[in-house]
């Protein structure tokens, strides 16, 4: 049976010539074209083509195949992601996100490292850790070691110089107003992403927790370490309570330990992503704006 699904395309602009090929790549691809929108955001474009696959739904080469051949076709400043019509047009939807170089900027214990004096060695073995070469939660209890001694008022210290990724908050607020369900969980600290959760009303939120004795960091974590594995139960945990099918998902990340959560999920998006990381996923956003997932998602 034939399958929906929508081209994304999306850029700071878009040129009627990268349109045009775009229709061509899809007709080559096998898609029959069935209509299709453009739409403008703040900071870039979107156009979106609607087309239909023969045998997608069941038949993962063919839709692989089609999203190599758009991948191949891409220019700089033009990607395109498919995405099923299922999630696009699903009434709820529950977009989970990573936290530390996808909904804010930086990596929170590279941060906390600097008033260690550790930030060189910590910041090496975080991007082997997202690059996929480390165990995570052996390398996140190496780093997190480097901290020990270091006052809990650090905590409010690096907090306050935390950003979010440029369209973070309008990709909450819009998503939320929409009626959708919005998570984030972290392979970082709970002392960080509560009050960021709070403050933007997130959904849930999950993240480790620092161990703290006599107003001092331990250079322990309390508890499970919430790794690749562990995204990914919370991504399903999350969908069931909230009554959300697993097709109507989406996640978000950059490093290798998102990779179960994004293959878990309808659409693994990878944000500004380590190699490994944008081999592995359905979508990719190449832009430093994460609202550029309303327009994947529909909303």
């Amino acid at each position: 049976m034939p399958s929906t699904f929508a081209a994304v395309s999306y850029g700071r602009s878009l040129s009627p010539e990268n349109i045009e090929h775009l229709r061509t790549v899809l007709a080559d691809g096998g898609a029959r074209l069935l209509g299709e929108h453009r739409r403008q955001d703040p900071g870039f474009e979107a156009h979106v083509i609607d087309v239909e696959l023969d045998g997608a739904a069941s038949d993962r080469d063919a839709l692989a195949s089609l999203r190599a051949g758009l991948a191949a076709a891409a220019v700089e400043g033009f990607d395109t992601a498919v995405v099923p019509s299922a999630l696009r047009g699903a009434a709820r939807k529950l977009i989970i996100m990573d936290v530390d170089s996808t909904l804010i900027q930086q990596e929170v214990i590279e941060l906390l490292a600097a008033h260690a004096g550790t930030e060189a060695l910590v910041a090496e073995v975080t991007a082997a850790a997202m690059r996929g070469e480390l165990d995570f939660a052996q390398s996140l209890h190496s780093r997190v070691a480097t901290l020990a001694g270091l006052p809990e008022s650090v905590l409010a210290v690096v907090g306050a110089k935390v950003k979010l990724t440029p369209g973070a908050e309008r990709l909450v607020r819009e998503a939320k107003a929409a009626g959708h369900v919005v998570a984030a969980v972290s392979g970082g600290f709970s002392q960080i992403l509560a009050p960021l959760a709070a403050e933007l009303q997130l959904d849930f939120a999950l993240a480790n927790d620092l161990e703290i004795v006599d107003g001092v960091l331990t250079g322990r974590v309390v508890g499970d370490v919430v790794d690749r594995a562990a995204k990914a139960t919370a991504l399903r945990r999350w969908a069931g309570e909230s009554g959300i099918e697993l097709a109507h998902t989406m996640a978000i990340g950059d490093g290798a330990n998102d990779l179960d959560m994004m293959a878990v999920a309808a659409l693994g998006v990878a944000f500004n992503a380590k190699p490994a990381v944008r081999a592995a996923a359905d979508a990719q956003i190449n832009l430093p704006q994460l609202d550029v997932a309303l327009a994947l998602a529909g909303i």
